[in-house]
């Protein structure tokens, strides 16, 4: 599919998604269009599955009859290998195609009236029903209440029953004339649609979209940096997954990757993530993310990660919880993030579950570079003790949805290459502004994975210093104090800019004295 192609789809998607628009947020109707979108991805996967299953012996799936003994009898054997081998199964009278043209049709009434087929309770009923295919097999609990945040009786979609059928009936009528192009295993264009529409909801959604979403760009960074001269891993983990984009970019950045892991704490945006795993094809077996607090309540204790990533909430109240000492991801360090300010909680958390040949990119506000007490405490120990910064990066402002702030990554590793130094890069020129955003083009984010790779000092955009100098500093990290941005003013010579301004008093003196001769003809005063 060409880019051309691939627009015009994301296009139609959103069009789509536009029947909801006004008449809720962005981040409601968003769980009700991307729900949509997942539903009708399970039903065109699992046709596309079965009908190679039962090729060989001639028939498609519309063939088998529902109701009939033979036909009922053919639906058990095929549900136990479906949900095997793709998580879940849906019957033919289930399929998104088969409730989006009985949505389309029409019926009569008692007074032989043409009205629209009701739709809504089949449809709370299939997303149920696909729920509970799964129970007792490996994928419940990938699918468990993943339908949950789609209320059908929600007055926001309509004030009445037929409204609301109406409503959801054109949206999935909408969708059904879309070609998923599932066949087409080469290319991953209903997964980029689904995360083109994720970042949409995400601009309309301001402030909150944070909670779910890191702008592409940010995510394309950490990937590339946790991938340097990699092009298989074992696993990566993201503690704060949000929709799981972040997790879906690193895997485009290497060949394989062996599991992927997450945590979420917000209900709606853990289902989000779960729904962008399958639908960028990867195998329920292959994933493993959990509803939870991650700092209060980890969830993927004993297990280490060949890859983190993270773009935790910046400064976020966590609990402080004097226990916390001794639990092993904050122990070793004597203190603990404050209450208001759990960046470095974060921080701890990830270092605690990176793999020896592992690295770990997370984003933070700057304060984690200079802040005193505590985390000044966390960061001396992080350098002097575990010698495991490898890297501070600061970023433009403005790049994320919902703040302004800059904000800047940090790259520890376990086992550093180059242990007598740390590489600043200040990268927070290197933006292009696109309406109210700036933006990182490929050629900026090409510069600061090229300057991390071969570390190198640049003139005022990077430097190598030496944990000396860092400690001069009293291990305060704050860019400025390594990269030098100053830029010389100008030379002004007072001279030259004497005979200007006398140039100009005589400009000045001849345009008074062609006023003045028009006045004269005019017979009017002179305004000087």
């Amino acid at each position: 599919m060409s880019e051309e192609q691939k627009r015009i789809l994301e296009s139609k998607l959103w069009d789509i998604a536009n029947i909801l628009r006004g008449k809720m947020n962005a981040n409601q109707f968003q769980d009700y269009i991307l729900g949509f979108i997942f539903y009708k991805y399970l039903s065109e996967k699992m046709l596309t599955e079965i009908n190679i299953v039962l090729a060989p012996d001639g028939i498609t799936y519309e063939d088998i009859i529902e109701g009939t003994k033979q036909g009922d009898s053919d639906l058990e054997e095929l549900k136990s290998i479906m949900v095997e081998k793709v998580g879940y199964f849906l019957k033919p009278s289930e399929l998104f195609s088969s409730i989006a043209k009985k949505g389309n049709a029409k019926s009569e009434d008692e007074n032989k009236e043409s009205v629209d087929v009701f739709i809504l309770e089949d449809l709370e009923r299939i997303l149920r029903n696909i729920e509970r295919s799964t129970l007792g097999t490996e994928s419940q609990d990938d699918f468990d209440n993943l339908f949950y945040d789609i209320d059908l009786n929600s007055q926001k979609i309509g004030k009445t029953a037929e409204e609301r059928n109406r409503t959801i009936s054109k949206i999935m009528n909408a969708l059904n004339q879309i070609d998923f192009d599932l066949a087409n295993t080469e290319s991953d264009v209903l997964g980029d649609a689904y995360e083109y529409l994720i970042g949409k909801f995400a601009e309309g959604a301001g402030q909150k979209a944070g909670e779910f979403y890191t702008p592409q760009q940010v995510s394309t960074i950490l990937a590339k940096l946790v991938t340097v001269g990699k092009t298989k891993l074992k696993s990566v983990y993201d503690p704060t997954c949000g929709s799981g984009s972040l997790l879906l970019r690193v895997a485009k950045q290497v060949d394989e990757i062996g599991q992927f892991y997450g945590q979420e704490m917000n209900r709606t945006t853990y289902n989000l993530a779960r729904m962008n795993m399958i639908l960028h094809d990867v195998s329920y077996l292959k994933f493993d993310i959990k509803n939870e607090d991650t700092l209060e309540r980890p969830q993927h204790n004993e297990q280490q990660f060949e890859a983190i990533v993270a773009n935790p909430p910046f400064s976020a109240n966590w609990s402080a919880n004097p226990l916390f000492m001794d639990d092993e991801r904050f122990s070793q360090f004597g203190a603990l993030a404050p209450k208001g300010k759990a960046d470095f909680a974060f921080v701890q958390h990830m270092f605690h579950h990176l793999a020896e040949n592992g690295t770990m990119a997370t984003v933070l506000p700057h304060g984690v570079l200079f802040r005193g007490s505590t985390e000044e405490k966390i960061r001396k120990h992080f350098i002097e003790e575990l010698n495991a910064i490898d890297a501070v990066i600061g970023l433009p402002a403005n790049i994320f949805f919902g703040t302004g702030i800059a904000t800047c990554i940090l790259v520890l590793k376990k086992c550093r290459k180059d242990n007598e130094d740390i590489l600043f890069i200040d990268a927070s020129k290197g933006f292009e502004k696109q309406g109210n955003q700036n933006i990182l083009l490929p050629e900026h984010i090409n510069k600061i994975v090229d300057t991390y790779q071969n570390r190198t000092t640049q003139d005022k955009f990077s430097y190598v210093a030496k944990l000396d100098e860092v400690r001069e500093n009293e291990y305060n990290l704050n860019i400025p104090r390594y990269v030098d941005t100053f830029e010389d003013e100008e030379v002004i010579d007072i001279n030259t800019i004497a005979n200007e301004i006398k140039a100009l008093d005589v400009n000045l003196k001849k345009n008074q004295q062609t006023i003045a001769d028009f006045c004269n003809q005019l017979n009017i005063e002179t305004p000087f």
